[in-house]
């Protein structure tokens, strides 16, 4: 049984709560309280957060004994009894207050009420009660059952009532026939690897789990639940007795569980909840009342950094002494199959392990270790005992291992080998190795990124992006991205697009142009690591140019051939191309999973083949427009013939089409929009919405009179049906029609598959355009996790080769119906809309429209002025 906590509670709120005091109602006992919690928030900074959640405990403990007694349960033969955090004492300000009320066999009606006043007082007092009511019996079935139940029942603390019940109950607990210290660890394991995969194994996040994440508060009282079935053990303290933990990994352990704790306990008072999640709206006020201060985003980032690194930490922590436990345990060390790898290491069944405790005196030994992980397939870890002897050669290492020489050799030998990074690379991630290698890197090791749009860390993104490039080289992934996939194993030194994953934000949380502060890095990091001047410039080329090809991609016409030659003159040749295209595609699968999708992957792919393209052709030689007009019509035309459409009404309707028409559309969408024109009535707008994915996104296609509403009446239209939009041609004929194509996808980021939904939507759209006037939208409502962040709105003309077209890009914080405030400043400015690419990075909207005035012209220097003013005014 745990023992009762130590407090720092001032006497007065112990008096008023005295069992033998006057009755005390609800609102007493909640005025009290309320005292009791201002006085904890005042006294946040200046005592030990062990004594706070003590102390909270204890006076929570006083409230339930004064209540107990109030209801006269006093009188009957129960107990009550504290479980889970509360029998730990460890009492964060709005924690669940989880009670066990230990009965005999059967409780009578009288009883059963008494127990039912009871806890509906405790909920009426505010406090979050977790309650079970059991007999001695049933708390050991269910705990049989269940190793949650067993674990709350390992920490349980008497608060009031009878002892005899829970002594009957203690010595029960410790009996083999419960849970044997097996089972209970082999059971707390697969609890944690499941809580892990929730996660998917990553702690780096943006709006991180306190208690759940990995290397959050679960992974340290893991520790202690095994420690305590195996040895009895009431602390942490009590391993060190027992050898299974050093001394200073005992402190090193609580000053991690201290600073988590200070954190949730601090969460507790700003979300003014029960709340595990650093959600972004908490962060700046969690880490003011941590003393971080309040100026900006600084205080949040150094907040966050050493969260990160405090979580690797314990992550580290947990794992070697889980395996220490294992050995203890289950698996006893003359029971293991040893294998000698050399005279410095062996394999301990699965596990590399060192020969010699003072092997790591020689640095060089550290990046070794993960060289033989790299060359044996058989290794699927690393051995406790030696991840003990690497914590600590890490922390005596007085320069970064790049100094040495036989280091920077065997770095660049697990980088070029086949599987230098899996397992090796993982496993130098996991363990600082890498911060220890490479001081750039240790920069930015829990560098948060204070936006939606990186999901990790910068080094945690870095890794992501490395991995995903390895992945690329192997054969069993070939499905999920063939073109990269069939890139990389082609390519002769792949270790160049490697080392630009590792460099391509190393540049970053300095100050200045990250790519370019990179490049620098690369290049002097290829060259002393003896790459040739060719492969170092490639890295850093590739390292400076890194967002180069999703810019073009996601703001650019890629169908427009000057913007495929600027983008073919930067990138220069074939191998330049590869490389980036792939370094691209793991960049942006690596800066956040959930906003990768085959709309981007579908126009980095097209970007590559015009390009490539181009190369072939000679970018100083283009495609002659009305070659590539021809070419068009004349495929166009061949698939027309096969559905016995008079080819003289084609002809006649091509000619009411400017020649633009025919540059930017494929001949396949030339053909089936032409189709349904010439099959229906011109009085009415015609609306298509493709069943087959366009470019991983569903194509809106509107053929209608032309309006100057159309593109603010659609895009209000896709607005209310919670559709984001990313991609619009505007096109008029020369006869007062207009031919539009809108690219969508909906909220799951996914093309729309409802043919039931598309064809009731495609109708709706007609009765929309057929309006006069555009409905109003209703008030937008701010996302939640939108409203800490500031996006500068900027509007800015972007330089373009053509004479009768402005591009203007206009970025701001992202939110429901921006498009469409945006779409009524082009109309009431009588601005014609060409064509739009619509980005969101996390917050941040950047929108490019391509425009020109009514009478087609590219705007004038003042016309620009007043467009960017009425902008401003409007979406401010």
């Amino acid at each position: 049984m745990t023992s009762n906590p130590v407090h720092i509670v001032p006497p007065q709120f112990i008096e008023q709560l005295a069992v033998s005091a006057d009755f005390l109602s609800t609102r007493d006992i909640c005025q009290l309280s309320q005292s009791f919690n201002t006085w904890l928030k005042d006294v946040f900074i200046e005592h030990d957060i062990s004594d706070l959640l003590s102390s909270r405990a204890v006076f929570v403990d006083a409230i339930l004994k004064k209540l107990w007694c109030q209801h006269h349960l006093d009188e009957y033969q129960i107990s009550l009894v504290a479980v889970g955090g509360y029998g730990r004492a460890e009492l964060h300000p709005q924690s669940d207050v989880d009670i066990l009320l230990l009965t005999q066999e059967d409780v009578n009606l009288e009883l059963e009420e008494k127990i039912s006043s009871f806890i509906t007082q405790l909920w009426d007092i505010k406090l979050d009660i977790g309650h079970s009511v059991r007999s001695i019996k049933e708390c050991l079935k269910q705990a049989v059952k269940e190793v949650t139940v067993a674990t709350n029942l390992m920490e349980m603390r008497q608060i009031a009532g009878s002892e005899t019940l829970t002594q009957q109950l203690m010595p029960l607990l410790h009996e083999d026939v419960f849970w044997t210290s097996e089972k209970f660890f082999i059971a707390k394991c697969k609890e944690q690897e499941a809580r892990h995969q929730q996660y998917r194994g990553a702690a780096y996040t943006l709006e991180p789990n306190l208690k759940a994440n990995p290397g959050g508060l679960r992974d340290i009282q893991t520790i202690s639940w095994v420690a305590k079935r195996h040895f009895s053990a009431d602390s942490l303290e009590e391993l060190v007795e027992h050898n299974y933990l050093y001394p200073n990994e005992f402190f090193e352990l609580l000053e991690s569980q201290d600073y988590l704790w200070r954190m949730r306990f601090a969460l507790h008072f700003v979300a003014g909840r029960s709340e595990n999640r650093l959600l972004f709206d908490y962060q700046a006020d969690v880490a003011k009342m941590m003393g971080f201060g309040d100026e900006g985003k600084a205080p949040v980032e150094r907040m966050m950094k050493r969260f990160f690194r405090i979580i690797a930490r314990v992550t580290e922590l947990n794992t070697m002494l889980l395996q220490h436990f294992e050995q203890a345990i289950i698996k006893k060390p003359e029971q293991s199959n040893v294998s000698i790898i050399n005279q410095d290491f062996e394999l301990v069944d699965t596990l590399i392990n060192t020969r010699n405790d003072r092997i790591f005196m020689r640095p060089v030994k550290m990046i070794e270790l993960f060289l033989i992980i790299a060359q044996e397939p058989g290794i699927k870890g690393i051995h406790s005992h030696t991840i003990r002897l690497m914590r600590n050669a890490r922390r005596r290492l007085i320069s970064g291992l790049i100094d040495y020489a036989e280091c920077r050799r065997m770095f660049m030998a697990i980088i070029r080998h086949p599987r230098g990074l899996g397992l090796a690379l993982t496993l130098m991630h996991r363990h600082s190795i890498l911060s220890s290698y490479l001081p750039l890197w240790r920069n930015i090791a829990g560098q948060m990124q204070f936006d939606l749009f990186h999901a990790y860390s910068v080094d945690e993104h870095s890794y992501r992006v490395i991995k995903n490039l390895h992945q690329f080289s192997q054969k069993e992934h070939n499905h999920k991205f063939p073109l990269c996939s069939k890139i990389v194993q082609k390519i002769r030194k792949p270790e160049v697009l490697y080392l630009g994953g590792f460099f391509h934000d190393i540049g970053k949380g300095r100050g200045g142009d990250h790519a370019k502060l990179g490049a620098v890095d690369a290049l002097n990091f290829c060259l002393s690591h003896q790459m040739s001047r060719h492969d170092s410039k490639m890295v850093a080329w590739l390292v400076e140019h890194h967002l180069l090809m999703s810019v073009t991609a996601q703001r650019r016409d890629i169908n427009d051939e000057n913007v495929i030659r600027t983008f073919g003159e930067i990138v220069r040749d074939e191998a330049h191309l590869n490389y980036l295209y792939c370094l691209t595609v793991a960049d942006m699968r690596g800066t956040n999973e959930s906003l990768w999708n085959n709309w981007k992957a579908n126009l980095l792919e097209e970007l590559y083949f015009n390009t490539l393209s181009a190369f072939r052709h000679g970018l100083e030689k283009p495609v002659e427009t009305r070659s590539k007009i021809r070419e068009n019509q004349q495929q166009a035309l061949a698939l027309l013939n096969k559905t016995n459409i008079d080819e003289q009404k084609i002809k006649a309707l091509w000619r009411e089409f400017r020649v633009d028409y025919f540059l930017r559309y494929s001949p396949e969408q030339i053909a089936r929009q032409c189709k349904y024109i010439l099959e229906h009535d011109r009085e009415k707008p015609l609306v298509l919405i493709s069943p087959v994915p366009y470019r991983g996104g569903t194509e809106v296609f509107i053929f209608t009179k032309e309006k100057s509403d159309t593109f603010a009446n659609t895009v209000s239209f896709l607005v209310t049906k919670k559709l984001s939009i990313h991609d619009a041609k505007l096109i008029s004929t020369k006869t007062g029609y207009s031919v539009n194509t809108f690219v969508v996808l909906d909220s799951r980021n996914k093309p729309l598959r409802e043919r039931f939904y598309t064809k009731e939507m495609s109708q709706d759209l007609v009765d929309r355009l057929e309006q006069v006037n555009i409905c109003e939208l209703p008030e937008p409502k701010i996302a939640r996790h939108m409203k800490k962040f500031k996006v500068p709105l900027r509007v800015n003309f972007i330089k373009i080769h053509s004479k009768n077209r402005t591009m203007i890009e206009i970025v701001a914080l992202d939110r429901p119906g921006l498009l469409s405030n945006i779409a009524q400043v082009f109309q009431q400015e009588k601005i014609k809309i060409h064509s739009a690419k619509i980005t969101t990075f996390g917050e941040k909207a950047d929108d490019v429209f391509t425009i020109s005035s009514a009478e087609n012209d590219a705007l004038t220097l003042l016309e620009r002025e007043a467009l960017a003013l009425r902008l401003k005014e409007e979406i401010d």
